[in-house]
């Protein structure tokens, strides 16, 4: 078996090695990146949700029509509350998922550059060799 490893296959295997381990380490680092993506996207429309419904009971008054504009607007003005509250947590669950992910992308190019670093190298030192 060892006699079928020539430095070349070495280095092949090397060099898939490495390929795997950035892989599997850039799927850890991508864990729960979705999760802030989908809480990003979505919580506005929750608290927009809140607020509908809060504008409905509004404008339904005891199942009267009131004509105080205090009362309505009392009711709307609290409705708003849930389309403040997904926004607040809107904002920062989009704010983490875009740093993770450039955080992610920035490792990503320094493994790749690392990779190629150490390819060049055992390259270049087994055509050292050869030259011998």
């Amino acid at each position: 078996m060892r006699g079928d490893m020539t430095e070349d296959r070495i280095l092949e295997f090397v060099g898939r090695s490495m390929d795997v381990s950035i892989a599997r380490t850039h799927q850890k680092l991508k864990r729960g990146l979705n999760a802030l993506a989908t809480i990003g996207s979505t919580a506005p429309f929750v608290g927009l949700f809140g607020t509908v419904i809060g504008i409905i009971h509004a404008f339904d008054v005891s199942g009267e029509r009131s004509a105080f504009m205090g009362m309505i607007a009392g009711g709307i003005s609290e409705a708003l509350v849930t389309t403040s509250l997904g926004l607040l947590v809107a904002v920062p669950a989009v704010w983490a998922f875009n740093y993770f992910t450039s955080r992610v992308e920035a490792f990503d190019l320094e493994m790749n550059q690392s990779l190629d670093a150490i390819s060049t190298y055992l390259s270049g030192f087994q055509a050292m060799k050869r030259t011998r």
